[in-house]
């Protein structure tokens, strides 16, 4: 893990360019610190806003903080990143977290048509991985395996709908993939992601999950996207396709289920969302086992328009105070066999997946049960609480 957390190996290829925000854990300031990389070092923008949900409020972010002038130095990017993993911490100053705070954690899900032929299939096997592929061919000979062409909310989509239901195909997975309306979920609560180097969770009764590569935008209160970052949606498969509806909860909300970072990109005049649109997201699951899966997924396939998707989750009929995070979703869906054939893939303890993309860097996770991961115990009141104490509420 030391090695992948080095700032070469998960840092974006043009770092000298790139304007990064995040947040560290500071053992001096006894809790989380805002931070801004300048160099080979992160410091502390505190001052200029508590919070990152505060920061994003800025008219122009990447303005306030080249205008900020001197700032604190809290430690070298080697050591923060080193740190990430509590497995080679050794009892360090300061190590990354997660790069959001109090901002909302949103998913917006089935907006590829790779990973939504996947879920109709979870949905027909009843979670069961063993009748995966057999109701893959058969799901794939009535619709096909190319929807890329329709335009969710089109008359075409609405036609085509018509037609899945008299052949007895429809689902609801394919109703808000190819519908008017996009699927927007809460994945986790607010403070509960985990950074890069830290420990995922999967739920110890699940037997059919895998990780979820996908670009996350931070989105500021008026709904204005100011950046972007990667993230890790971990997702039980068996839960969600037994009740997509009743069971989306258990099979996305777990401890340690939700892993975003490293950092957050700032938009700027080097990166922008037409930059976002463009990325092309590897993922790589190396386990402890010697199992090697590799895997693509390309923003130019989503199906929906990332703004577009914003749009859907925030505005007049919901807002944000504090701002959200929003994952755009993912294409990528294993179905490499791992144990068995035709059982595809699933996790085991000890995998590490690593998620990139060149503009962004990788975030790297280790594999755990989510009720052996580091406890979630520092929510909204310890983070006031902690601001008081620093003297940072006004």
């Amino acid at each position: 893990m030391k090695t992948r957390l080095a700032p070469a190996a998960c840092l974006p290829a043009d770092l000298a360019r790139a304007t990064l925000v995040g947040r560290v854990w500071s053992e001096r300031e006894g809790g989380p610190v805002p931070v801004v990389v300048r160099g080979d070092a992160v410091y502390d923008l505190s001052r200029l806003a508590p919070t990152a949900s505060d920061l994003f409020e800025y008219d122009d972010p990447v303005a306030a903080i080249r205008g900020a002038g001197e700032l604190p130095r809290v430690a070298s990017l080697v050591d923060v990143l080193r740190a990430a993993s509590e497995h080679d911490r050794d009892p360090p100053d300061a190590w990354l977290i997660a790069p959001c705070d109090l901002q909302a954690i949103k998913a917006a899900g089935v907006t590829f048509v790779a990973s939504m032929l996947e879920r109709v299939i979870e949905e027909q096997a009843r979670g069961d991985a063993a009748r995966a592929e057999a109701v893959r061919r058969s799901i794939v000979a009535v619709i096909g395996a190319n929807l890329s062409r329709i335009r969710p909310g089109s008359p075409e989509a609405a036609r085509l709908k018509q037609v899945l239901i008299a052949e007895g195909a429809w689902s609801q997975y394919l109703e808000v993939g190819i519908g008017p309306d996009a699927e927007i979920f809460t994945k986790a609560q607010p403070l509960s992601a985990v950074g890069t180097g830290a420990d995922v969770g999967i739920h110890p009764k699940s037997e059919w999950n895998n990780p979820e590569p996908e670009i996350v935008l931070a989105v500021n209160s008026s709904g204005e996207t100011v950046g972007a970052t990667l993230g890790n949606d971990v997702n039980l498969r068996d839960f969600e396709g037994r009740s997509a509806l009743l069971l989306l909860g258990k099979a996305k909300d777990n401890n340690a289920s939700c892993a975003i970072g490293p950092f957050i990109r700032l938009f700027d005049e080097h990166f922008g969302i037409d930059d976002v649109r463009a990325c092309e997201l590897s993922m790589r699951v190396d386990g402890p086992d010697g199992f090697v899966l590799e895997g693509a997924s390309s923003m130019a396939k989503i199906s929906r328009d990332p703004l577009d998707l914003v749009a859907q989750a925030i505005g007049d009929y919901h807002q944000y105070p504090d701002g959200l995070v929003l994952f755009l979703g993912t294409m990528f869906a294993p179905t490499k066999d791992r144990h068995a054939a035709g059982q595809g893939f699933t996790h085991v303890v000890g995998d590490i997946v690593s998620v990139s993309t060149p503009r962004l860097g990788t975030l790297v996770n280790r594999v755990e049960r989510c009720d052996r991961v580091a406890p979630w115990t520092f929510g909204a009141a310890a983070l006031m609480r902690h601001l008081a104490h620093r003297g940072l509420l006004h």
